[in-house]
Formats: structure tokens, C-alpha cells, sequence
């Protein structure tokens, strides 16, 4: 390994540290909001969430960057739900593309696209990761050095086309051509529990 490679592992790792911490603590408040609904009668919460998981694989070593965002999903998929139990097509079981890009720009459920999209979008595997969660895990190629700060999940191939489920914005992560950027995505479907 050579010292890039090295330097990269540690940031790699340092990474993966600060995104479990922010995972406990989005956890923790989740719980906690949860409890002050029930306490004061309102009820639970019935909502989807989504999450996002990174590995990076250079130079055939993987480099896990842990959960690095969690947010609930755009307006145009929640609108998607609605007109799909209406009249169904069969794009609804399309949301496995994956797209990244480089800006930071905050997220927003308004969003439907990404801000600075590279590389080409790629389609994901698709499982039920437990009864309520699906996921969806696609390996992108990088083909130049690249700065990578946001991912989308869309249920069409191609850029400009299809519905945005979810934008996650995250800490920059910077690639070189050669790269594998792993994308895992989840979409939590919570009852009212």
C-alpha cells in the first residue's frame, strides 16, 4: 500500500468513526421523538426514511465509510406513492439507479435531481433487506479524480428522465480514476409503531 493508499485508509476510517457517531445520535433522537409522540397521545410516526452506506474499493482493498446520511424522501417520490396506488405502472419497481455528483448543496425534499451529477447512472440489485426495508446496492466506476459529495437514487437510466427517491448530501469524498464507489441504499417503511 502505498502512502496515498495509506492516507486514504485513515481518512477512510476517521470517516467511518464520526458517520457511526451521527448514526447513534439520529437513532437516539428518532427513539426520543417517537416517545414524546406517544406520551402526549399523538401517536407514533408512519414514514419512509432512507439511508446510504459507502464502501469505497481502490486498488482492490475496500475502504468502509459507514452510514453517511439519513433523510426522508423527496416530494416527487412521496407524490409518486400516491399517484401509483392510483394507477400503477411499472416504473414503480424501477427505483434502483444510482447517480452521484459533486456539490454539497444542502438537501431538500423539494430536490429532483442532483446538483452536479458524474459518471453514468447505474442500476442496482434490489432486496428486501428485512420486512420493512428495502436496499438497493449498485457499484459505480469512477473514470477520472473526482470530489464526491452527493448520491441519488432515480427509477430511470437515464439523466434528466425518472422520479428522485432520495438525494443524500454527505462529507466530501475525494476518488481517483480507477475507483469503485459502492453505493448501499436502504428505504426504511415504518408503521405506526
Amino acid at each position: 500500500m502505498d502512502e496515498r493508499d495509506e492516507k486514504f485508509a485513515r481518512y477512510a476510517r476517521y470517516r467511518r468513526t464520526v458517520n457511526k457517531v451521527k448514526d447513534i445520535i439520529w437513532n437516539a433522537t428518532k427513539f426520543a421523538r417517537k416517545a414524546v409522540l406517544k406520551i402526549t397521545g399523538i401517536g407514533g410516526v408512519q414514514v419512509y426514511e432512507g439511508s446510504l452506506d459507502i464502501r469505497i474499493k481502490r486498488n482492490n482493498d475496500w475502504y468502509d465509510f459507514g452510514c453517511v446520511g439519513h433523510k426522508v424522501i423527496t416530494t416527487a417520490f412521496a407524490e409518486f406513492v400516491v399517484d401509483q396506488l392510483i394507477a400503477e405502472s411499472s416504473v414503480f419497481g424501477d427505483f434502483k439507479y444510482h447517480d452521484i455528483g459533486t456539490d454539497g448543496t444542502a438537501e431538500s425534499a423539494a430536490d429532483t435531481a442532483l446538483k452536479a451529477p458524474v459518471e453514468a447512472r447505474t442500476a442496482g440489485s434490489q432486496v428486501k433487506d428485512s420486512s420493512k426495508v428495502y436496499k438497493s446496492i449498485a457499484d459505480i466506476s469512477i473514470t477520472a479524480d473526482r470530489a464526491i459529495k452527493e448520491h441519488g437514487i432515480f427509477n430511470h437510466a437515464t439523466r434528466g428522465q425518472g422520479t428522485l427517491m432520495d438525494r443524500t448530501v454527505f462529507t466530501t469524498v475525494n476518488l481517483v480514476n480507477g475507483d469503485i464507489f459502492e453505493a448501499i441504499y436502504k428505504l426504511t417503511v415504518s408503521d405506526n409503531t
